[in-house]
């Protein structure tokens, strides 16, 4: 493995020129110079290769997704103005999955069968990405997802930019324990991501003297919490943690307000609450409160500020950057990166490429681990100010490696398997 320092990686011009030449000669990537049957339909014979975004551009979870394509394509038009990709410019293939697992796989099997993209960046709930992963397995295609999610994952066909459980809701556990917070009560939407969450949720507490009061679901997009907001009001619990996802936040919330709870007596911790989020659900609600991601748009670095203020010219001076449209920007200029260094657009040879590539993200320097395509992050908890962002209240000494099977942590060993 290769140090964490190491920067954004560059292969020489004339190097590159003929390597792709082997991908590029009236060929498409993966078909092999004896003129084999091919692995793929994309076409790297001309001066540019098209790429794919699939976000949810309407339904549910549209309040958080929306963003996430508008970085992505911040990302491309960056790489295009310099250059682009080996030389090549990228052309953008954009599908809505509207807030539906199914229609994330027609459209993902869409991008790679029909417009032979040559890689697909998006998705975000883990319904939708575990829907999408036999297409690309299927097809030997790339996706790059960009969100935070519950681990126990890894594929030769995705590369997972956003954190894993180790990265995210475990440093968020530890950071509850230290203060002093021992009786959790468990919110969250009824699909995948919380459900697999709150297990390793409920061995964790086990293993580190906190007890789980109560675990209460709601289906996607739920707009009715009376109940459950009762429920987490005479609980006793001192802390909650919200795996909530999409609009259904804004209705927890203000319920939560309505019964006079506050987070300076029963703060909330949210995994999928960032800026973009906070104003859909409004900032009276959640001043205050936390949330455990690895950026904020209060970051104070050079590449951050960069970032943050291209957003804005691009988008508009009120517009919020996030961790997820961090991380799906960051996942464009990484697969540059892995492209560039394998000198070819096919599948293989970037996954051959990818392990020690490294970015220097607005979030800090982040590296791929090749033997589980995921990368080195840094945890933070935030806290939710009275502008609406969110303020870095802790944050990892260092970049944490990825550990999407939990197999440092003795007391997951019967989740992890």
């Amino acid at each position: 493995m290769l140090p964490l320092t190491r920067r954004l990686l560059t292969v020489p011009a004339v190097v590159l020129t003929g390597a792709l030449a082997l991908t590029s000669c009236g060929a498409k990537a993966g078909e092999s110079a004896a003129g084999g049957a091919a692995d793929s339909c994309v076409d790297t014979s001309g001066d540019s290769v098209k790429v794919g975004f699939i976000n949810s551009l309407s339904g549910t979870m549209a309040i958080s997704e929306t963003t996430v394509s508008e970085s992505l394509q911040m990302a491309v038009d960056e790489i295009n103005a310099a250059g682009g990709v080996a030389g090549k410019q990228l052309d953008v293939v954009a599908e809505d999955g509207a807030s539906e697992p199914a229609t994330f796989a027609e459209k993902a099997e869409k991008l790679v069968r029909q417009d032979c993209v040559a890689a697909v960046f998006g998705g975000w709930t883990s319904s939708s990405r575990k829907a999408m992963l036999p297409v690309f397995e299927t097809n030997n295609s790339l996706l790059f997802y960009p969100v935070q999610y519950e681990g126990l994952e890894s594929s030769p066909n995705i590369y997972y930019t956003g954190a894993t459980t180790n990265q995210q809701i475990i440093p968020a556990l530890d950071w509850l324990k230290q203060q002093g917070k021992s009786k959790i009560f468990l919110v969250g939407s009824d699909y995948v991501f919380p459900r697999t969450a709150n297990k390793i949720i409920n061995a964790y507490a086990a293993a580190n003297g906190m007890t789980v009061v109560g675990e209460e679901y709601t289906p996607l997009g739920s707009t009715d919490f009376t109940t459950i907001a009762n429920k987490v009001a005479s609980s006793g619990a001192d802390a909650v943690f919200n795996t909530l996802n999409g609009d259904s936040n804004v209705a927890f919330f203000r319920q939560y307000k309505s019964l006079g709870l506050a987070p300076e007596t029963l703060p909330v911790v949210s995994v999928s609450i960032a800026e973009e989020e906070v104003g859909g659900i409004g900032v009276e609600n959640l001043v205050g409160q936390y949330t455990a991601w690895d950026y904020y748009q209060t970051l104070d670095t050079p590449a951050n500020t960069t970032f943050v203020n291209d957003f804005k010219a691009a988008y508009g001076a009120d517009r919020v950057t996030s961790d997820p449209m961090e991380a799906a920007y960051t996942s464009v200029y990484l697969w540059k990166a892995m492209v560039e260094k394998a000198g070819s657009f096919e599948t293989d040879a970037v996954n051959d490429a990818a392990d020690g590539v490294s970015f220097d993200a607005p979030e800090g320097t982040v590296t791929v681990e090749g033997d589980n395509n995921h990368i080195t992050k840094t945890p933070r908890i935030g806290q939710v100010d009275a502008t609406g962002l969110i303020d870095t209240v802790w944050e990892a000494p260092q970049p944490v490696e990825p550990d999407p099977y939990l197999k440092t942590y003795p007391w997951a060993a019967g989740i992890a398997g």
